[in-house]
């Protein structure tokens, strides 16, 4: 049986891709920053290239 390592952010607008050993955990739910886990305060991204999350 394989176990999956990366899955996509937990944030509806965020298209980034993450370990699930590095990804910020809440709610049981992987997020690839503190902003997509904390729903974007202050309409900050994730700061990752490509990808123009914030809301």
């Amino acid at each position: 049986m394989t176990t999956a390592t990366q899955t996509q952010c937990a944030c509806d607008s965020c298209v980034c891709m993450v370990s699930t050993d590095s990804a910020v955990q809440k709610d049981g739910k992987y997020y690839c920053s503190d902003a997509c886990a904390n729903g974007h305060p202050n309409g900050a991204g994730c700061g990752h290239s490509g990808c123009e999350c914030h809301a």
